[in-house]
């Protein structure tokens, strides 16, 4: 655009006075980004028309904008711009990219506002570059921003929300850790802080004049502040450790040390739970060393009890240790117990087509395996209280091979078990349960059976209305909260004590547990089915010219000639000695519908007895 056309412009419209240097830099030739069409390449003006004329990489060639309207959309970039150059000049980009990578993200930070930008930010550049396009751009900005850390020109942002900075100054990374690790009073940070100053310093002599403040105040730190876990303590333990050893200290010597930590650790797994995953291993060869006796048994219970990375650093511990015989023991007998928990389900699920864990897997990839994920899904979808997903059945539910691998010459009657449990399974939604049906149906037929025979349930207990009572409506709802809530959660901690007692074959506790799971579990379904048919109802509709739900009926017995007077209520309002009884009774649908005068006769438990019916009142009147 020229001058005349740019004043005619802002003549027009004066609000666009404060786009006019964006508008003098629209030019032919000249590069810009779009918010919505990407990077492109002004060609041309055409000023009668007012439209700049512009070839969009990534869409339209010879697109044609009004200025006006896309000032505050698009930005014309300079000719040192990275994707400028990548364009005129990628031989130099190249060579950045491949040899020098900080120059390249200076050279970014350098045109940005402020000389700073977020990391997402960034990426978003480096995405349309052509060449980091073909060698993914992801892996190669996780390779840089390491090399960033140690760049004295660049601040490294601490939190992913902080920028990257393009320093007027350059400043030794060292010693900008160093501040941040002197000004901070939160323990943790302090620890992280600390380790990234032993990253950076390959060359120890940077802070060695440093190091005794540091390990003081990280031994401060560990020893006084009660917010930091076990977990916590030890990571700070190690990487005070690592620093010390560069002054040729006996880091034995130092207090707190990881022997006294993990002698005073009361539960080895939610320790290394909190651990970072690079210490696992290290962790690990500490058990061994602090405990020589009986490392073996502990690194069972930390296998049972691991997930993610943790549970692969057990098993390889394991492994090298020799223990493999042992390994293959424990995880037979906890699955045949079903003591297996989840993660270690997942992980083996996960390792089945792994070579090196081959001899480990093999031997369970059968039936037994299935019901203990089923038993383990059902079980933390009992425990959670969130819609939180469950990994184990997200797994089961993607891998298309798991059911038939699992099931692989069995019989049919163990897969129709397996099916029912799957029915049954809490862990997973109904459309996730066709699917796997559908499987189990693909190498059974006859298992269709069971999805038609749930269909005709499922529709009887939508066409059986139950009418009830506010009262008793809310009674019944909440022992379903109780359930849920303390009884089911306290049943499990009792079934997951009684297995801490040993042979779960000869352990009553455990046996009591379960058949009070069974009674829980069956009462929580009950109570599911009748709160989803209940229609609450006041009685307020209850007659007199006929006997209904919220009528009181007195009745002249005719063996004896006595009188009796019953309150006709809900489905779950019977109380038979105050006479009170529920519209499914047989007595009371014997004579719902009658009228006064009227006589009737019932049969209950084989016995017959003649009614006449003397009076009809509304409940709600006599209340």
């Amino acid at each position: 655009m020229n001058k005349s056309s740019i004043d005619t412009l802002i003549e027009k419209n004066p609000k666009l006075e404060s786009f006019r240097s964006k508008f003098e830099v629209m030019i032919p030739g000249n590069y810009c980004l779009h918010r919505s069409w990407g990077f492109g390449k002004i060609v041309d003006y055409i000023e009668p028309d007012d439209r700049l004329i512009i070839d969009f990489e990534e869409g339209k060639k010879g697109h044609a904008m009004a200025p006006a309207f896309c000032a505050d959309k698009l930005d014309v970039l300079p000719e040192n711009d990275v994707l400028v150059l990548s364009r005129t000049n990628p031989e130099r980009i190249e060579e950045l990219v491949k040899k020098k990578p900080c120059d390249l993200i200076a050279l970014i930070l350098e045109n940005a506002d402020c000389q700073s930008m977020m990391a997402s930010e960034i990426e978003r550049v480096l995405a349309r570059l052509p060449l980091l396009g073909v060698i993914k751009h992801k892996k190669w900005w996780t390779a840089t921003k390491k090399l960033l850390a140690k760049d004295p020109r660049i601040g490294v942002p601490l939190k992913k929300t902080d920028f990257y900075i393009l320093r007027d100054d350059p400043v030794n990374p060292e010693e900008e850790v160093l501040e941040q690790f002197h000004a901070t009073k939160n323990s943790k940070e302090k620890i992280n802080l600390a380790e990234k100053l032993y990253k950076l310093s390959e060359n120890i002599s940077v802070i060695k004049e440093e190091l005794p403040d540091i390990l003081n105040a990280l031994t401060d730190a560990i020893k006084n502040t009660k917010t930091l876990t076990q977990a916590n303590r030890l990571h700070g333990v190690w990487v005070r450790n690592n620093l010390a050893r560069d002054l040729h200290e006996d880091v034995e010597t130092l207090e707190p040390s990881s022997r006294s930590i993990l002698e005073a650790t009361v539960d080895f797994s939610e320790l290394a739970s909190d651990l970072p995953v690079i210490y696992f291993g290290r962790y690990l060869d500490l058990i061994k060393r602090v405990f020589p006796d009986r490392y073996s048994t502990m690194s069972e219970d930390l296998l049972k009890h691991s997930s993610g990375k943790f549970t692969t650093e057990c098993i390889n511990f394991m492994l090298e240790e020799e223990m493999e015989e042992r390994v293959n023991f424990c995880l037979d007998r906890w699955l045949s117990d079903q003591t297996i928990k989840g993660p270690l389900l997942f992980w083996v699920v996960k390792n089945r087509a792994s070579k090196k864990y081959q001899s480990l897997i093999a031997p369970l990839i059968s039936t037994k395996l299935l019901s203990a994920m089923f038993y383990a899904i059902d079980n933390e979808a009992l425990q959670n209280a969130s819609a939180r997903r469950i990994p184990l059945a997200d797994l089961l539910s993607d891998d298309r091979n798991l059911i038939p691998d699992l099931l692989d010459g069995t019989n049919v009657e163990i897969a129709t078990d397996l099916a029912q449990t799957l029915l049954l399974n809490q862990g997973f939604e109904d459309l996730t349960k066709k699917s796997l049906m559908a499987r189990f149906i693909k190498l059974y037929p006859s298992i269709q059976s069971l999805l038609s025979a749930e269909a005709t349930v499922r529709s009887e207990e939508k066409s059986d209305v139950l009418v009830v009572s506010q009262k008793s409506f809310d009674l019944a709802k909440s022992e379903y909260e109780e359930l849920i809530n303390v009884k089911i959660p306290d049943n499990k901690e009792a079934i997951a004590t009684a297995r801490e007692h040993g042979d779960l074959k000869e352990n009553s506790e455990y046996k009591m547990a379960r058949q009070d799971q069974d009674l829980l579990l069956a009462r929580k379904n009950e109570l599911e089915v009748n709160l989803s048919t209940a229609k609450v109802t006041d009685f307020s509709d209850a007659g007199k010219d006929s006997i209904g739900m919220g009528n009181v009926v007195t009745l002249k017995e005719g063996s004896t000639g006595k009188t009796r007077k019953y309150s006709i209520l809900g489905a779950w309002d019977s109380d038979p000695e105050n006479d009170i009884l529920s519209y499914k009774t047989p007595l009371a649908q014997g004579i719902i519908g009658k009228k006064v005068n009227d006589t009737v006769t019932t049969s209950i438990n084989g016995n017959e007895e003649k009614w006449t019916i003397l009076t009809i009142e509304r409940w709600l009147d006599l209340k």
